[in-house]
């Protein structure tokens, strides 16, 4: 199982370096998230932060947990990723999802909130990054974009395409379905109440036998994300099939204390 970390919070030089850390520390992954107006703490964009995080590191897996793609424009995300891509001599990964709308990001400047949509865009969007990536003359026409043929070079490095992580909700067909034809899995569960539901390793094992029985599951990434103090933390989600784990606090925004977390490595 594979380890990384989010790194939420710091200036964007610093947060460069934790992700330079956190590759001497044998760490296989470094994320930070997308957002553009969340009150929590100071937000950066995250295409320029993974940028400056692909300078300073060699191996080091990188992406932002999560994109919401209805909020971004497909041929202007597809130029961004297969740049990034290239920057990083194919180490890029994307996770994408609907974003959480206590991000004024969304409603308050206009962006769509209703979740049918969102979803619709999702999928839209996924399907022209295919396209485009393909360095082959793609046009589209679906409900949320249209446009007439055009063709993106150069391609990214990754073939067949950079790796597509889908945050999932456990239980519904359509997200379910949108997770079979991609590249990952980041789990979510509806509480019988409604909400977040709690997701267990027993549970994820259920989850990796219902995506083995349908599509092949060599590639395939199934993530879990929490806070771990040692490997006997995370061992339960490896027995339970999961390949990365993504040590993810975000109860806390300050660089030292993350910094303190990488310097203690990857939970194996």
């Amino acid at each position: 199982m594979k380890c990384g970390i989010i790194i939420t919070g710091g200036q964007p030089r610093i947060q460069a370096e934790l992700a330079e850390l956190a590759e001497q520390k044998g760490w296989d992954g470094a994320f930070t998230w997308d957002g553009i107006a969340v009150s929590d703490g100071d937000t950066y964009d995250p295409w320029v932060i993974m940028a400056a995080m692909a300078m300073r590191t060699e191996k080091l897996r990188l992406g932002a947990i999560i994109t919401p793609p209805s909020r971004r424009r497909p041929w202007k995300l597809a130029r961004e990723s297969m740049t990034l891509d290239r920057l990083s001599n194919g180490r890029l990964i994307l996770p994408v999802g609907m974003g959480v709308l206590d991000d004024q990001g969304f409603g308050n400047v206009g962006e769509e909130t209703d979740r049918r949509l969102r979803a619709v865009r999702i999928d839209e969007t996924l399907a022209i990054l295919e396209g485009l990536w393909s360095g082959e003359s793609f046009g589209f026409s679906g409900q949320q974009y249209r446009f007439e043929p055009m063709t993106f070079r150069p391609t990214p490095v990754q073939r067949p395409r950079i790796p597509i992580w889908v945050v999932g909700l456990w239980g519904s067909d359509k997200s379910m379905q949108r997770v079979l034809r991609y590249d990952g899995f980041l789990a979510n569960v509806r509480a019988p109440e409604g909400g977040q539901g709690n997701l267990t390793p027993e549970l994820m094992h259920e989850m990796r036998e219902w995506i083995g029985s349908r599509r092949s599951l060599e590639g395939f990434d199934l993530v879990s994300e929490g806070t771990s103090q040692s490997a006997t933390d995370v061992e339960p989600w490896r027995q339970a099939g999961a390949t990365w784990w993504i040590e993810a606090d975000w109860s806390t925004f300050d660089p030292t204390a993350i910094r303190r977390r990488i310097e203690s490595g990857p939970p194996r």
